[in-house]
């Protein structure tokens, strides 16, 4: 971070040091105040659930914001087909649950960082 002189003329070389510690003082208060928001935001992601399903509903997974699959609901009827075809069904009906998952997720960490010049690599909130 640097200090433009220019931009307080009037400014003796304490008054100026006493300002860039005000400043920087400001900015460790609001990173902390966005650190907290974002344990929050965390702690309420990881209490989310979100269903997905593949096969026209005949598969449906509930997934947790961690990414914990909670519930596996199967229509009976799919225990009579192939079972490769079953396990192309739970694994796209997983896909979905994640897809729904890092959606919130980002939907989320964007109302939070709104404003704020942050590099995308710094929001990773997980599988890309």
């Amino acid at each position: 971070m640097s200090y433009n002189f220019e931009d307080k003329p009037n400014l003796t070389t304490k008054e100026a040091i006493m300002d860039m510690n005000q400043n920087l003082s400001n900015l460790m208060k609001e990173a902390q105040k966005m650190q907290q928001r974002m344990q929050e935001a965390q702690q309420q992601l990881s209490e989310l659930v979100v269903s997905g399903e593949s096969g026209g509903g005949m598969v449906k997974i509930e997934m947790n914001g961690r990414h914990d699959v909670m519930k596996v609901k199967l229509k009976p009827s799919l225990l009579e087909e192939d079972v490769e075809m079953l396990e192309d069904l739970i694994a796209a009906a997983v896909n979905d649950a994640v897809r729904k998952v890092e959606s919130a997720s980002k939907e989320k960490i964007s109302k939070l960082t709104a404003g704020l010049n942050i590099p995308n690599e710094f929001l990773n909130t997980g599988k890309e």
